[in-house]
């Protein structure tokens, strides 16, 4: 059940798990993340046949990174991030509407979280919202939710479209991406030192190489978003959120970002394309929605500003 430390703060853990402090981006300003970005991952989970997306094996580059580290890092973070909010008050009492909505949601969605990742049933959950017109919602490592009022206003979210955003952002976490992203960085750096070295490279030559490895993991991080829009579905579908909502949100998204960069050149892919391979994979979802028992209680968007 959720625990309130404070008026400000949602931890969400199991009865058996230690109590710990916590600390918890969508997609185009992963704010204080790039640290995390270059530093962290996980091992490969076995392949089992189920019922859902299948989003294949994870990759070996998540095994040079420390899960831990990435968890503390995160945690550091999200409680400068929380302190900041604070002293500006931004950050949304626990008794606020959009507050007790999303911490509503997540309690239906992060039970399904277990079956993902085996650390997420240890992890010192905590969702908060903070008062900011940007367009974001995360989730670091180790379970840390945030969402900006941006979304939900601008937006005009509905709990199912709120839970695909929130789906999408728990399965960053649950696949550590994050952690991921430091091991590709890491071997990326270490290939481009030793070729710089061994070849007497100067100054220039590295700068070159340096943006060749950068546009190399731009890929990397088209496939993350792919990954996380499929998990997202199926753990907001078992939660009793429809999954169909994730076509009218990246519609909602697509006419919000008009002016966005072309897909190429970005690391996440395009509204149609994402709406087009959301709508290729509901049916993986829909019967898991169709059975899931559903909210008793269905909440409001904020008033647009």
């Amino acid at each position: 059940m959720p625990q309130t430390t404070d008026s400000d703060d949602f931890t969400w853990a199991p009865a058996h798990a230690p109590a710990m402090a916590c600390s918890c981006a969508l997609h185009s300003c992963r704010l204080f993340m790039g640290g995390l970005l270059a530093a962290g991952a996980l091992a490969t989970w076995p392949a089992f046949a189920r019922e859902g997306v299948d989003v294949g094996e994870r990759s070996q580059f998540s095994k040079l990174a420390s899960a831990e580290q990435v968890e503390a890092a995160a945690l550091q973070n999200y409680s400068q991030l929380k302190q900041a909010a604070r002293q500006k008050d931004a950050l949304l009492p626990g008794d606020h509407p959009q507050v007790v909505r999303l911490r509503a949601i997540a309690e239906r969605l992060i039970p399904f979280s277990y079956e993902w990742n085996p650390r997420a049933r240890e992890w010192s959950w905590e969702i908060n919202v903070l008062a900011s017109k940007q367009i974001n919602a995360f989730c670091m490592p180790g379970g840390k939710i945030a969402f900006f009022t941006g979304i939900l206003q601008q937006l005009q979210l509905n709990d199912d479209e709120v839970a695909m955003v929130m789906g999408h952002e728990i399965a960053h976490a649950l696949r550590e991406h994050a952690r991921e992203r430091m091991g590709k960085t890491m071997a990326t750096q270490g290939a481009i030192s030793l070729g710089a070295a061994l070849l007497g490279l100067g100054n220039n030559a590295r700068l070159a190489a340096d943006l060749g490895g950068q546009l190399l993991t731009l890929r990397f991080g088209r496939e993350d978003e792919s990954e996380a829009d499929l998990v997202g579905m199926e753990l907001s579908a078992r939660a009793g959120y429809d999954p169909r909502a994730g076509v009218s949100l990246w519609q909602k998204m697509a006419e919000a970002s008009k002016g966005a960069p072309p897909e190429f050149m970005s690391t996440h892919p395009s509204g149609p394309t994402r709406i087009k391979d959301i709508q290729r994979a509901l049916p993986q979802v829909e019967p898991l929605y169709a059975r899931a028992p559903k909210p008793t209680r269905r909440f409001e968007a904020p008033p647009k500003g």
